[in-house]
């Protein structure tokens, strides 16, 4: 299968591993979630979970996939606050730690530039 062809079952793997990562260790995510959003953080922690599920799905169904993937770049950029307050959460840790979170950061444009390309690659068919 050539590499374009993988590409949208590269990021469904990835959205399913993260959805799928929510609910198995939830704790981790809810620590990430801002304090400006209203109900329990596990709530939203579960939630996202099982927005990446969906949208695993839908990227890796032809039929969905441009749709999905379009909503899968918006997901990213949505997500980006959570990222923000764990890069400040933990200014305090270790080093490489301070800079994994870090790396979050500029991590979320190739995310949301790699659901584009895969949006444009479904045209026509959803």
């Amino acid at each position: 299968m050539p590499r374009p062809d993988r590409s949208p079952l590269l990021l469904a793997g990835l959205l399913a591993t993260a959805g799928v990562a929510h609910f198995a260790a939830p704790r981790q995510f809810d620590a990430i979630i801002p304090r400006a959003l209203p109900g329990a953080p596990r709530t939203w922690t579960y939630a996202s979970g099982a927005a990446e599920l969906a949208l695993a799905a839908g990227v890796a169904l032809p039929r969905t996939r441009r749709v999905a993937a379009l909503a899968t770049a918006a997901f990213f950029v949505g997500v980006f606050p959570a990222n923000v307050k764990m890069a400040a959460d933990w200014r305090g840790r270790p080093a490489p730690l301070r800079a994994a979170a870090l790396a979050r950061l500029p991590l979320q444009v190739p995310l949301v530039l790699w659901a584009r390309g895969v949006a444009r690659s479904g045209k026509g068919q959803s």
